[in-house]
């Protein structure tokens, strides 16, 4: 699971869509590609905005990458957009867009917006590198791993009982093995005492 971009996009309708901040991971590619990538991942994340609609969230495949895309909307007319690969799982996705948004509008002032060159928001790589883990955006998956974890205890804490249990049974078929051998036992030395009294 690997996210490769993480962008805030000025989303006006009607016009062309304008990155305000980005952060980009493309370590996992060649040098050489490096480049290439990042070209890509620009234009597909600007074209994904640009054709998803205010107050929508949609996710979009292509090739191995998953562009997921929420376009807020509203008086800032914002929109964040993530480029993981296909394991990333859609709703940290999108927990962590709407994350970036409510930061991104509280650091930076709307007035900014025209000159995004000028916009500092060093928090993007902080998020890009931190939520690389998709456990780390999403409370339910954490708590959902929490589970499976315990999960994994009991059922080894329950085939320890059983196993126990078995050696019980055991234990208990024996002893009405021996109850029924010593029963034999008493018969028979109860015939051949009877054969020899002695008076």
């Amino acid at each position: 699971m690997k996210i490769f971009l993480l962008s805030v996009v000025l989303a006006s309708p009607g016009s062309p869509s304008t990155v305000l901040t980005s952060a980009s991971d493309v370590s996992s590619f060649s040098f050489y590609q490096r480049g290439s990538v990042s070209e890509f991942l620009t234009f597909f994340s600007k074209t994904v905005v640009d054709r998803t609609a205010q107050g929508q969230r949609q996710s979009v495949q292509e090739n191995n990458y998953t562009a997921h895309v929420y376009n807020r909307g509203g008086a800032e007319q914002l929109a964040a957009i993530i480029i993981t690969d296909q394991e990333y799982p859609a709703r940290p996705a999108f927990s962590l867009l709407t994350k970036i948004l409510d930061e991104f509008t509280t650091k930076v002032p709307q007035s900014s917006f025209s000159n995004p060159s000028a916009i500092s928001f060093p928090d993007i790589q902080t998020f890009i590198t931190k939520y690389q883990d998709p456990r780390q955006a999403d409370t339910i998956m954490r708590v959902q791993q929490e589970l499976d974890e315990t999960k994994i205890v009991l059922h080894k804490t329950i085939e320890s009982v059983l196993q126990r249990g078995e050696k019980l049974d055991n234990l208990v078929e024996r002893s009405n093995a021996l109850s029924a051998q010593s029963k034999m036992f008493y018969k028979t030395a109860k015939k051949q005492n009877s054969c020899c009294v002695v008076m």
